[in-house]
């Protein structure tokens, strides 16, 4: 029974409380947290991170200047894409992308758009196109509020079967913990894994972010294809480490290719 009682919680949540719309896709998702909470204790762990004497951020290099000329393109689209239509004010990004010494295969965007791309990717994404499918896939879980997602998620679940304002009382010290559980602080980054939903939502955002750049997104197809091979060729990368299937995805971007091709201008 208490099972069923903390579900129909979070359901009560979604339904009259807490309720979100994702830019583009349209999907409601539970929202029981301030952005500008999740924001800062993001900025924080991404602050701690490049601090960090562990690790290198490539700042003088064309690779590193390639990131920050197409993560703040990409910037520039979203932010007049999300004023357009009708998003003004809520969403108050403070942009920074970084580029880090890593033989990792990965790159990850923080809530309030703090962006980091492993030189370890770089081989795969080969070219400006490349890197904005990548990093428009990043950005896009973070205009789709997916970590804040979580962590609602999470609230709800710990509040179990009581109201759902026990899901938000002493939110702040909550959010707080719950941001450190899922990112980690300081050097030792413990990275978000989102769901194969969330995934598959981000490469849908992400493939119009790049279009809305200047990038056509049927570069994409051929970028996933090479992971898609660097996956079989040994361990899989943290980049892929929860994502829908090779054949799978890339189905699904395809399926997409009209819609982002609608704000495709190169």
């Amino acid at each position: 029974m208490k099972k069923y009682r903390s579900f129909f919680t979070i359901t009560a949540a979604v339904v009259c409380f807490g309720c979100a719309t994702v830019p583009l896709t349209g999907r409601k998702q539970l929202s029981l947290v301030g952005d500008s909470q999740v924001n800062q204790s993001a900025a924080a762990s991404y602050s701690q991170l490049l601090s960090d004497p562990k690790t290198k951020v490539i700042s003088n290099s064309a690779d590193a200047q390639r990131v920050k000329r197409v993560g703040n393109q990409l910037a520039v689209a979203i932010e007049k894409y999300l004023a357009d239509n009708g998003y003004a004010g809520k969403y108050n990004f403070k942009w920074e992308f970084n580029l880090i010494q890593s033989n990792q295969v990965n790159a990850w965007c923080m809530p309030g758009g703090k962006v980091a791309v492993y030189s370890g990717i770089l081989p795969i994404t080969q070219d400006d196109a490349g890197l904005a499918t990548v990093m428009g896939h990043e950005i896009g879980h973070a205009i789709a509020r997916h970590s804040a997602e979580r962590i609602s998620q999470q609230l709800a679940t710990q509040a179990g079967g009581a109201v759902v304002g026990a899901a938000t009382s002493n939110q702040s010290d909550a959010t707080q913990t719950i941001v450190n559980q899922l990112y980690g602080v300081g050097g030792n980054l413990a990275l978000l894994h989102y769901s194969r939903s969330q995934e598959s939502e981000a490469d849908r955002l992400g493939l119009t972010f790049m279009a809305m750049a200047g990038y056509d997104p049927h570069n994409a197809v051929a970028f996933w294809q090479r992971m898609a091979a660097q996956s079989k060729g040994g361990s899989t990368p943290a980049f892929l480490s929860t994502h829908p299937t090779d054949q799978t995805r890339i189905n699904d971007i395809q399926a997409h290719l009209p819609e982002a091709m609608k704000y495709y201008h190169p």
